[in-house]
């Protein structure tokens, strides 16, 4: 008698503690998903650390720009943490593809070609084709580049509209520009006199210009095309794009984004 009630007793206690068990690793794995869901996700954007006024360092090794200050308060709240990433932008889409990336951020032109690729975010930002030479120099238009060497960045949207405009890439020397790994060196052999112009983005060759002596350069007239930015990301990640689109939409609302816009073009 007393062997069954020991026996009952036993296995009561082991049922309870079982049970105690249970609920103990029950909650534990709701506290963990509770807490991996609190803790914000770290998004790493690609980008070219040369291109002025977007994303470049300044004279003191740090990133700044227009688009690095946007990104850091979009994703701020969205709810990530960011971290840029300098990436050969000849590579751009093959990087965020790949996963060394998770998004595009930088200028970065919407195009067809690139809708293939990549998922882009609603348009954010105007921006031109343009070309710059030195003031000293004779063109005034487009069309005085004739048999002229033309310079740009390797793989960009400048690039594009160069090859796009059969008139114009038809009439400049050797019917191909100079390609640059980066509009930074670009400039410098314009200034040099190695090649007689520069086509680009206006917003960064405008920038460009009025921090090194507006006097000393020359805005063509005319354009290659208008076009507009976008942030672009891998095309299954459209979670993180529409909390981009939507953080985005709401820095437009309440003025965040003018602002971040006035700092950095004074308008």
């Amino acid at each position: 008698m007393k062997k069954g009630i020991i026996k009952k007793t036993v296995m009561l206690g082991l049922g309870l503690l079982l049970a105690t068990g249970m609920v103990g690793c029950s909650n534990g794995k709701d506290d963990q998903k509770a807490a991996d869901t609190g803790n914000k996700k770290e998004v790493v954007i690609g980008l070219d650390n040369t291109f002025v006024p977007m994303g470049f360092l300044n004279d003191k090794n740090e990133l700044e720009g227009f688009d690095v200050d946007l990104a850091n308060e979009a994703f701020k709240r969205a709810g990530y943490t960011v971290k840029f990433q300098n990436i050969d932008w000849s590579m751009k889409e093959q990087s965020l593809n790949n996963g060394n990336v998770d998004c595009l951020w930088n200028g970065y032109s919407i195009t067809e070609e690139r809708k293939a690729k990549v998922n882009f975010s609603k348009p954010y930002f105007d921006n031109k084709q343009i070309a710059v030479t030195m003031a000293k120099e004779s063109p005034t238009k487009l069309g005085d580049l004739k048999d002229q060497i033309v310079g740009t960045q390797a793989a960009s949207s400048a690039l594009e509209a160069i090859e796009a405009n059969k008139e114009f890439i038809g009439m400049i020397k050797d019917k191909k520009p100079v390609t640059y790994d980066t509009y930074d060196k670009a400039l410098r052999d314009l200034e040099i006199g190695r090649i007689k112009a520069v086509v680009g983005d206006e917003v960064l060759l405008k920038y460009y210009i009025s921090q090194r002596g507006a006097d000393k350069y020359k805005v063509l007239e005319g354009d290659l095309g208008s076009e507009e930015y976008g942030v672009g990301f891998r095309k299954k990640d459209t979670e993180l794009r529409d909390a981009l689109d939507k953080a985005l939409d709401d820095m437009k609302a309440d003025g965040t984004f003018d602002q971040i816009k006035k700092k950095w073009f004074n308008q």
